[in-house]
Parts: C-alpha cells; structure tokens; sequence
C-alpha cells in the first residue's frame, strides 16, 4: 500500500495558484501588489475564511461563499496531473498495489482537484484533513487513509510519499509507514529523521515502488 500527498507531489500546486491568481487579477483589475499579497494569502493553504479578507481588501460585492466558489472552480481547472504520473498509478494498481491519496486542506477544493486532473479515479480510497479531523502530521490521519484501503494485512508494507518534510515524511515515520521525498530540489533539513528514499518526482517515485514490489515484510 502506498500513500501518496497531493499537493506539489502529484499536482503542482503552486503552478496551479499562479496561474489563478493572474486570472483573478485580470477578472477584477487589480494591480501588481494586490496580485503579490494575494498570492502570499494563499501560498501555504487556502480556506474559506480567506475570502472574506480577499472581499474586504478589494471591496467586492460578491460574498466570501461566491468567492470561494470560484476559486475552487479556478484552480481545478489550473491544476493537472503529468500523463506520465497519471499512468504510473494505474501501472501500480496493475501489479498490486493499493494507493491511496492523504492531504490536507478543505474538502471541497481537495475533491474538486482529484476529480478534475483523474486522479480521484485511480485511487483506491482518499483521506482530505477536514473530512477526519485530522491534518498531517498528525498520525492519525495517516492511520485513517491506511483504514480506508483496507487496512494493512498480514506481511505487507505502507509507504508514505509526498514533498512535506513534516507533514508527509515526519508524520509518516510516527505512523510507522516506511517513505519517499519528493525533493522537488530542495536539500533534506539536518535536523530530521531522513526518508527511507529521496527522489525529485512522482514518477521517479512511482518508478521505485513498482522496483520493490509489492513487497511483504521480512520475518
């Protein structure tokens, strides 16, 4: 079994927000610096509550709801899954692995990405915090995005990959699943316990576990 995170691991999100924060200022002319403190609200996590800044700020008629909307609409259509990563699921899927998706966020942006990129059809089961309860990394929400494929039986091994040093790797360790980084670049902090593997994408890692097995566990 393996879990993958969603955002910057199988989707680029930041892409995606980009390309919508263009589009928002566009559709309201706003200026260079309303797009920059937009995109900086933005950047780790989006909320609703968010939009009631983003209403006040740019004095907008439609309410925080109607906003809202729109940025889920707006970034389900920026963001995309590679054909390739795409593939990958269904090739690990093909040779027996159970895949499940764990992230964090609000339910109704989340499932509006899986949906629109195709991913929501490869996977066997998906774990979004605000569904549980639960934000990575809290084990917890991997105990239940493991649940919720199934269950781990006898012998086998759950992986966790995703970009999040913390919330994915670290949050993966405490629940015991075995990891992969997304390293998208970047250099792994000193101070933390290292992944079982590090790899610069989805591919790359999808590569690997399909070179390990499935795998059951030593006895």
């Amino acid at each position: 079994m393996v879990l993958f995170d969603l955002d910057d691991t199988l989707v680029d999100r930041q892409l995606a927000l980009a390309r919508w924060v263009a589009s928002f200022r566009g559709s309201f002319g706003l200026g260079q610096e309303d797009e920059s403190w937009l995109a900086n609200l933005l950047a780790e996590r989006a909320v609703p509550e968010h939009f009631e800044a983003v209403r006040a700020r740019f004095r907008l008629s439609e309410p925080a709801d109607v906003l809202w909307g729109r940025y889920c609409t707006g970034m389900a259509a920026a963001v995309c899954c590679p054909p390739d990563v795409l593939a990958g699921l269904e090739e690990l899927r093909a040779v027996g692995w159970r895949i499940g998706v764990a992230t964090n966020g609000a339910a109704d942006i989340q499932w509006a990405k899986l949906r629109a990129t195709g991913i929501a059809d490869r996977a066997d089961a998906v774990c979004v915090s605000e569904e549980v309860g639960a934000r990575k990394p809290d084990p917890a929400l991997f105990f239940e995005a493991v649940r919720r494929c199934g269950g781990l039986r006898d012998g086998d091994q759950a992986w966790m990959v995703g970009d999040g040093a913390v919330n994915d790797i670290g949050g993966g360790q405490a629940a015991g699943l075995r990891t992969v980084w997304v390293d998208r670049g970047a250099t792994w902090p000193e101070t933390l316990s290292e992944p079982d593997h590090q790899v610069p994408d989805a591919r790359t890692a999808i590569e690997l576990l399909k070179s390990l097995g499935p795998r059951k566990s030593e006895t």
